[in-house]
């Protein structure tokens, strides 16, 4: 599938990209090139695939939850850029 120039364009505007005339150019052959890789995987049979199969088992890989005891508190704040009293202090995120 060719882009136009336009399409380009458009699309560039669309993610707010400033972008040169030969960018277009460029971006407009490269965006054509993935465009087309698309269309040849259209063309394979998947009529037989159920929508849930994976190429690769998934399985959790996760350890054991194990109680250890926590460092002390004077040692957790030992490296805190700012600190107020037994607290780390922070920017305030929401006003």
């Amino acid at each position: 599938m060719k882009l136009s120039r336009e399409e380009v364009l458009h699309i560039a505007r669309l993610a707010r990209l400033g972008l040169t005339e030969a960018e277009a150019d460029r971006f407009g052959e490269q965006l054509s090139n993935i465009l087309e890789n698309f269309e040849v995987l259209q063309q394979v049979d998947t009529s037989d695939i159920p929508p849930t199969t994976q190429s690769v088992a998934l399985q959790n890989v996760v350890s054991d939850d194990e109680v250890a005891p926590s460092l002390p508190q004077s040692q957790v704040l030992a490296n805190a850029p700012q600190k107020e009293g037994e607290f780390f202090r922070v920017r305030a995120v929401l006003e």
